[in-house]
């Protein structure tokens, strides 16, 4: 049996797909890649299904011996990939040959590359879905939720399709400014109005404490001033504030109720650019309306399903 061998890994690096739907009220979360556009591309351009599994690598540091022949593609953040040591082009697809290394190093921009084979890597279907939650020890490669180990093989189609890239202009600029857009909602009118201030109008800090589950942010303190919230659900991106007044973007992985007051929800298009935010780094909020947020990832899906791929031949 042959794939990608797994040679070294930080113990960070999954497999992920879409994600688990329908189960929310069993207590089940979503799971799913953290940066929707860069996994969507990702699986583009290798003409897979946009559900297929691929690999989420967060910060780099994971090694992987090719056992086989295939063409693989990579999005997402820039991880110094190289395959035997020849640099690797980000954001198009690439042929590999049994017996190659193709490494990842730190993140030189970005945080989470992803990585696709031709018919998505092979993983066992867990409640719909491939998706790794480590939490509720569902899906992944093992199908309980483990993390990806020294040894692990990456089972994946030996078809190769010539290598194709994502148009210049579809390609995000991890190192530009991030605003985040935000649907205003819940209890945000229960925050004073100097919180409110605060909250569009000061750059916010990413957090150490920072993960699939959610991500804090660093500012002035956000005061509620209404009376407790009974436990709720949760959508994905949600600004939940606790007692510190400092918000928490809810994620993939977060908890499916809540009983902190939220502010509202990021758009769709700020979750998948926040999912490529490292701690330390800054960011601020902006307003939105839903129509908006519709209309701009009604747009984004449009064009990672349609949009015509430069040819590499």
């Amino acid at each position: 049996m042959s794939g990608l061998k797994i040679e070294k890994t930080l113990g960070l690096a999954q497999l992920q797909d879409r994600g688990r739907f329908g189960v929310r009220h069993l207590g089940v979360t979503q799971g799913g890649a953290l940066d929707w556009v860069a996994a969507g591309w990702a699986n583009r351009l290798l003409g897979n299904d946009a559900d297929c599994a691929l690999l989420e690598i967060p910060f780099g540091g994971v090694s992987l011996l090719c056992q086989q022949r295939s063409t693989l593609a990579l999005t997402g953040a820039d991880l110094q990939a190289t395959l035997d040591g020849q640099p690797v082009t980000n954001w198009q697809s690439f042929r590999v040959a049994a017996g190659q290394t193709l490494a990842f190093g730190p993140a030189r921009s970005g945080a989470r590359g992803y990585l696709a084979a031709p018919g998505g890597f092979e993983a066992p279907r867990m409640l719909s879905s491939r998706s790794e939650v480590r939490r509720e020890q569902l899906g992944g490669l093992h199908g309980d939720g483990s993390p990806l180990r020294q040894g692990d093989l990456l089972r994946m189609s030996d078809a190769t399709p010539a290598p194709v890239a994502v148009p210049p202009h579809h390609i995000p600029d991890y190192l530009a400014p991030v605003c985040l857009n935000v649907i205003l909602g819940a209890q945000i009118a229960l925050f004073s109005g100097q919180s409110l201030f605060d909250l569009f109008n000061q750059p916010w800090q990413v957090d150490q404490r920072a993960d699939r589950m959610g991500l804090r942010l660093l500012g002035k303190t956000l005061r509620y001033q209404g009376p407790p919230i009974i436990s709720e659900g949760i959508p994905l991106g949600a600004i939940q504030v606790p007692a510190d007044g400092q918000p928490i973007i809810l994620l993939n992985d977060r908890q499916t109720i809540g009983g902190y007051p939220r502010l509202g929800a990021l758009t769709p298009a700020s979750i998948a650019r926040l999912g490529q935010c490292a701690p330390g780094e800054q960011l601020r909020l902006k307003p939105t309306t839903r129509d908006r947020a519709r209309a701009q990832r009604a747009a984004i899906v449009q064009a990672i399903a349609h949009a015509p791929l430069a040819s590499l031949s």
